[in-house]
């Protein structure tokens, strides 16, 4: 067997008076994560099962801005964290970073939990939140609170736009929602301005707009509605100090329950994702069907004004409750993160002991999803992915693990392979993973 092995070159052999000892090559499959950082945020103030039971279970430390920097190996990288309060009871988009990844925003939805006796907290003793703050990431190290400022209760969505001057931020009906649905806000040397709460075209304010997420290169919202399941496009106007929008194009109908919009790095498409969540569903949420994501195409044609149409044009089944939704840098790839039933008290018969991600080709040019296959992991409620640079690897947060004695959330990371034989990319869990605080949520690369 050594002769082999010396023969391949997977040994040396080390010579030493009377003795000879084979030595292993360090060897590691490619990994190359590409970007500056990592940035997530955790909500440690509850356990996944508390969406079920209402029961919030032991706390394990404070709400957390999480910074990754991406130097060296995956298998080396650190992490830094200082406290920014949160609420993973939304759409994991609380989180946002300025183009130059400066400057990062996290919105509280609902306030950490109150000090007291955590056998007895519920879900309900969470109050609603009404706070944006900044951090300062010049020495990513050293993430440093630089601003706290009150806007609007229970903010639900933070998006920046693509020179970094507006953050948008879209608010729950259960709190400011029902009567302003959307705040604008100027940010410029490294400030927030005065928010501006502009009336949103095509939107009653009984419905939730779930939300708000800027175009790459235009001041243009993609605006998701989560009440009729449709997603509207309004552009920003400015008139000296002041904003509002007005429509731009037609309201694209979807599928049910739209949680989230990304879309493509040209522009060209945006994509939802659809719990298939609803009154109407046993359960609300926790016996929910698979759910999907729909591409849309922006500018597909003209209208009868004039005025650009956009077109549903194409449509791909997930895992069941695809709350995540990520699209790859070079625009080719598209996953979801689905939580499956894995948020279910240990006792429920209906948990699934996995969570899954579901793994999609996307046609640049058309906007065709192609479903590759769906990949069950061990993990609770993974609710973000964020594709690397190179768009040749994904981080996957997941909230909370199986095994109890496991601390803290983690970071988990895969690599696209193919087989030289069958290019077909498909998603392969490496080894590799952090840890965080426990209840990460929402992620985003500073590339």
């Amino acid at each position: 067997m050594y002769r082999r092995l010396l023969a391949l070159g997977l040994v040396t052999l080390t010579a030493m008076p009377g003795i000879v000892i084979a030595q292993t090559l360090d060897r590691a499959a490619p990994f190359d994560f590409q970007g500056r950082y990592l940035i997530s945020v955790s909500d440690a103030d509850m356990l996944a099962s508390a969406y079920v039971d209402g029961r919030l279970g032991p706390p394990e430390g404070r709400d957390a801005l999480s910074v990754v920097p991406l130097e060296g190996h995956v298998r080396d990288l650190k992490v830094y964290e200082t406290e920014a309060s949160n609420s993973v009871a939304g759409p994991p988009v609380v989180v946002d970073v300025t183009p130059d990844g400066r400057y990062a925003f996290v919105v509280e939805t609902l306030t950490q939990r109150p000090e007291g006796n955590w056998q007895k907290q519920t879900f309900a003793d969470l109050r609603h939140g009404n706070r944006i703050q900044v951090f300062d990431l010049a020495d990513p190290t050293q993430p440093t609170l630089v601003q706290n400022m009150e806007i609007a209760e229970r903010p639900g969505s933070v998006s920046v736009n693509a020179d970094g001057s507006l953050v948008a931020v879209t608010f729950d009906p259960e709190g400011a929602g029902k009567t302003t649905p959307l705040a604008l806000i100027p940010f410029t040397e490294g400030r927030l301005g005065q928010p501006i709460y502009p009336s949103v075209p095509s939107l009653p304010l009984e419905q939730r707009l779930i939300h708000a997420e800027w175009h790459p290169t235009q001041d243009v919202l993609a605006l998701v509605n989560e009440t009729v399941a449709a997603v509207a496009f309004a552009r920003v106007m400015r008139q000296g100090a002041n904003l509002t929008l007005e429509p731009w194009g037609n309201i694209v109908q979807i599928e049910k329950a739209p949680y989230m919009a990304r879309f493509t790095p040209d522009g060209r498409h945006v994509i939802v994702n659809n719990l298939y969540w609803g009154a109407d569903v046993e359960g609300t949420w926790s016996e929910a069907p698979r759910g999907s994501v729909v591409s849309i195409r922006l500018e597909a044609g003209t209208q009868a004004d004039g005025s650009p149409r956009h077109a549903l044009v194409s449509r791909a089944m997930t895992g069941v409750s695809p709350e995540g939704l990520a699209v790859s840098p070079n625009g080719k790839y598209v996953v979801t993160t689905n939580l499956e039933r894995s948020y279910l008290p240990y006792d429920d018969d209906r948990i699934t002991w996995f969570s899954s991600l579901s793994f999609f080709t996307l046609d640049p040019q058309m906007g065709q999803l192609n479903h590759v296959a769906d990949y069950a992991f061990d993990g609770i409620l993974p609710e973000a992915a964020a594709f690397d640079a190179s768009s040749q690897y994904l981080a996957v947060v997941s909230f909370d693990h199986f095994d109890d004695r496991m601390p803290g959330s983690s970071i988990d990371f895969w690599r696209i392979a193919t087989d030289p034989l069958n290019p077909q990319p498909r998603l392969v869990q490496t080894r590799y993973s952090i840890t965080v605080t426990r209840g990460a949520h929402s992620m985003v690369l500073v590339p």
